[in-house]
């Protein structure tokens, strides 16, 4: 039966669309067959969903050779967490983005383009659902080389520049995971994480085992955009084509969060993490993260590096959940993961809009635009109040969520660091909405129209996903919750 095999399909449909569309010419014919794909892929994703949440999680074998001297592929509740949202933003900026990506990546690049954007989301997939650590730097690097070409592939020459800081940092942070990952290896004899799980328990007091966490933390770190090894990331979400920086603002860096937390609760455990000191770490690098990003946020004077110091600000939150080293700190963790990766890409489709209608995204440009394209500036303005935390959106349950986790360790003054962080969300993006809103275009400004249909309809889909989830947020919360006692240990 095809089901048995989701797993391998959910990798290989994104990846073999790479070369199929390397080779083909025209802009028309390579986008349909790149969003088919991507369509395909989350279909495939939803396939999984329900199978695990019917028969539990699902292992699949490479090639029939068995762990762990084969490479496993692994769908549990937190892979399918990551599949929906990588998947399913994926598909909606393809089909959303079409008109924007016509208008800034030439014709004769666009089959490379969409080449490039299959590869990015095979990496990000195959991240997600490998068993094998070794073979995660694989899909780690395949994400990361088509990163850096998207970016380079903006409209402004500062593309290049951001994708070569990109590069540089990005590849410092690759070469700490593998030699992570070496230091593993050389104590275990084995590269598969649940033989890992096993093997590291016997030899969790070592030195080489503590600095194996170490190297790997800072690598996933740098990929992550941790702060204060984030330099690469403002530049690159606001230099790359609108397209590429509403993909990797809802998903590359919180791939990154999901191998950290795969690593460090599901290979040393919970044990070494706070016992190393690590959780204190990851607790105030948080915190930083939350205020001292959301501040620069304030002073910025482009929307999308506005955003961008925005996605560092909301990893800052999800690292002090993980930091908690908690049941309740990590199902907030991986719930504003997800949460977060939907509203994010939400307020990027939309400046994907301005963008295209106005060709740059600054905050004076947003002077009176809600006249002129009102059900953009609408579903910015939903993402952005759910950004806030504002009920009956998902931003509020995960906000919940992260100050329940923190009275549950007695964190009384955290819990108001998170609570000044969110009003400083509001004061960096009202600005937006009051421009938007409550101001006129300015005078002799040229006649915009609103953004084409398939932009305001994904759009929208993501509006109502943010808005239905956080009416109904059992579904997500179950799944988080379920994932977070695994890697705890409390369920086997």
């Amino acid at each position: 039966m095809i089901s048995t095999h989701l797993p391998i399909l959910q990798v290989l449909v994104p990846l073999l669309a790479a070369p199929v569309l390397a080779l083909l010419r025209g802009r028309t014919l390579s986008y349909l067959v790149a969003t088919g794909f991507v369509v395909v892929a989350f279909l495939i994703a939803i396939g999984l969903t329900i199978q695990v949440v019917h028969t539990g999680a699902v292992s699949y074998a490479i090639g029939n050779w068995a762990p762990p001297l084969g490479i496993e592929y692994r769908i549990d509740e937190l892979t399918v967490i990551m599949l929906l949202m990588v998947t399913g933003i994926a598909s909606a900026v393809l089909i959303g983005g079409g008109q924007s990506i016509a208008v800034e990546i030439p014709e004769r690049r666009a089959p490379l383009f969409f080449a490039l954007f299959c590869l990015n989301v095979a990496g990000l997939i195959g991240m997600t659902v490998t068993g094998d650590v070794f073979n995660l730097f694989v899909f780690l690097e395949i994400s990361s080389l088509s990163t850096y070409a998207l970016v380079a592939m903006g409209r402004d020459r500062r593309a290049l520049t951001a994708a070569y800081q990109y590069l540089v940092i990005g590849t410092v942070g690759a070469t700490f995971y593998v030699i992570g990952v070496g230091l593993l290896y050389m104590m275990t004899g084995t590269l598969n994480m649940a033989d890992l799980t096993a093997r590291v328990s016997g030899v969790e007091s070592t030195l080489t085992i503590k600095t194996a966490l170490a190297f790997l933390f800072i690598g996933l770190g740098v990929k992550l955009g941790m702060m204060p090894v984030h330099f690469w990331l403002p530049n690159a979400y606001a230099q790359a084509p609108s397209t590429v920086s509403a993909f990797l603002a809802g998903t590359a860096t919180k791939v990154a969060v999901y191998v950290m937390l795969r690593i460090v609760f599901g290979i040393f455990g919970i044990g070494i993490f706070t016992s190393s000191y690590l959780a204190d770490v990851v607790i105030a690098l948080g915190i930083f993260a939350m205020v001292a990003a959301s501040v620069s946020a304030i002073f910025q004077s482009d929307a999308k590096r506005l955003l961008a110091y925005s996605s560092l600000a909301q990893i800052g939150y999800i690292l002090f959940a993980l930091g908690l080293a908690t049941e309740a700190g990590l199902t907030a963790a991986i719930l504003h993961l997800f949460n977060h990766g939907l509203m994010k890409a939400t307020l990027f489709l939309a400046l994907t809009a301005v963008a295209l209608r106005l060709g740059r995204t600054r905050l004076e440009d947003f002077d009176g635009l809600a006249q002129a394209m009102p059900a953009t500036m609408l579903a910015f303005a939903v993402a952005a109040l759910s950004l806030v935390g504002v009920p009956l959106t998902i931003g509020f349950v995960s906000k919940w969520y992260l100050l329940a986790a923190a009275f549950d360790r007695d964190g009384v003054l955290v819990a108001a660091v998170i609570l000044g962080s969110s009003l400083l969300a509001l004061l960096y993006l009202w600005p937006l909405v009051e421009r938007a809103y409550f101001r006129k275009r300015p005078a002799g400004a040229p006649e915009i129209e609103e953004a084409p249909l398939a932009l305001i309809l994904a759009m929208w889909a993501l509006v109502a996903v943010n808005v239905f989830l956080g009416v109904n947020s059992q579904f997500t919360v179950n799944l988080a919750a379920n994932a977070a006692r695994h890697l705890i240990g409390a369920v086997p």
